[in-house]
């Protein structure tokens, strides 16, 4: 969609209103998204392992087709927004989809969030806003060359892989607990949308040359394939542990890489004066704090109210101790008198 023409100064006022709006409505639905699909991943259970089926079993439970359904409300209004205000603005107001989730936890959660949880989920979301506020890349190119693709997309696939393995290798160690899991998983996630949110972007380049044009580019099969992909790891991130734990990923990995790559494929430049980059590299800072107060959260002991008995090393952190042999119950029920040294010896 062209942006609309902004003749006065009332109707830019206007327009930017109506984009705060709907950026707010879709920070809304992506949290609903999110909140929806780990219920229904969490009705599901635990995957074994890296497993492909899980989509199919997702499928069939109403809470995660709602989510979609919210997700893709969530796109509309995004897409909505970015038709009336600059990316510049929609983008940092997307960061409050973390304190929306927290919303949801406070209502719905069996775990309540703590005041320090509050204010490291808000430290977080005005993190990541004020950087992209203060960065504000800008410029650029419509079309990357395709070495910059092929490096982009081997690099991007290569962290998103390292980050699974952890995550895989996290499920059969001793005493890992899931929100790790989630964590890497949910940052998995997050670096894969922001890979195709620049795919996005070379898409849409091409809206304007007719369907043949569409159909015919590299960047619409590749959208398909990578949003398969990301949504079988958002589906995992949600099944693997606490909503509170893969958040995070999918809320500030997204724009941080998003942003990367539409410096090094798009050419576009970022706001490097000494004040602007000082106040980045703060707001990355505050980010990183947040992370760190939040990763010691109750919140990442779980939001299952009956949380599953096939791990219970999630819960406790170690190994159980086995337990006894009945066998061994009943001949030490009534133990033997002791005799005196010498008795029953002739």
């Amino acid at each position: 969609m062209a942006p609309l023409a902004r003749p006065g100064v009332a109707d830019t006022l206007k327009y930017m209103e109506m984009a705060i709006v709907l950026a707010l409505a879709a920070s809304v639905c992506t949290a609903t998204a999110s909140v929806c699909q780990r219920a229904g991943a969490r009705n599901t259970g635990p995957a074994a392992g890296f497993d492909a089926r899980l989509i199919v079993r997702l499928a069939r439970q109403p809470a995660w087709l709602l989510g979609i359904a919210a997700m893709i409300g969530g796109f509309v209004f995004q897409l909505t927004a970015l038709r009336f205000g600059e990316l510049a603005l929609v983008q940092p107001i997307l960061a409050a989809e973390l304190l929306f989730v927290f919303g949801y936890l406070a209502v719905a959660g069996s775990r309540r969030p703590t005041m320090r949880d509050w204010l490291a989920a808000a430290a977080m979301s005005a993190g990541i806003a004020v950087f992209l506020r203060l960065a504000a890349p800008s410029g650029g190119r419509p079309h990357a060359p395709g070495s910059s693709w092929l490096l982009a997309g081997l690099v991007t696939a290569g962290v998103v892989l390292a980050a699974v393995a952890v995550a895989c290798g996290l499920r059969g160690r001793p005493g890992a607990s899931r929100s790790r899991r989630a964590a890497m998983l949910g940052s998995a996630t997050g670096i894969s949308w922001g890979f195709m949110a620049a795919v996005i972007k070379e898409l849409s380049s091409h809206l304007g040359d007719g369907p043949r044009a569409l159909v015919s580019t590299w960047s619409l099969y590749v959208l398909v394939v990578a949003g398969a992909a990301t949504m079988l790891l958002a589906a995992h991130a949600l099944a693997a542990g606490p909503l509170a734990a893969s958040q995070p990923g999918f809320t500030i990995l997204d724009p941080l890489t998003a942003s990367l790559l539409g410096v090094f494929l798009f050419g576009e430049h970022i706001q490097t004066r000494p004040a602007a980059l000082a106040g980045e590299v703060l707001a990355l800072a505050v980010v990183i704090a947040g992370a760190t107060v939040l990763s010691r959260s109750g919140l990442l002991h779980g939001d299952d109210p009956h949380p599953p008995r096939s791990d219970p090393r999630d819960l406790a952190g170690t190994v159980p101790p086995p337990r006894p042999d009945p066998r061994d119950l009943a001949s030490t029920a009534q133990p033997p008198r002791r005799q005196p040294v010498g008795a029953g010896r002739p």
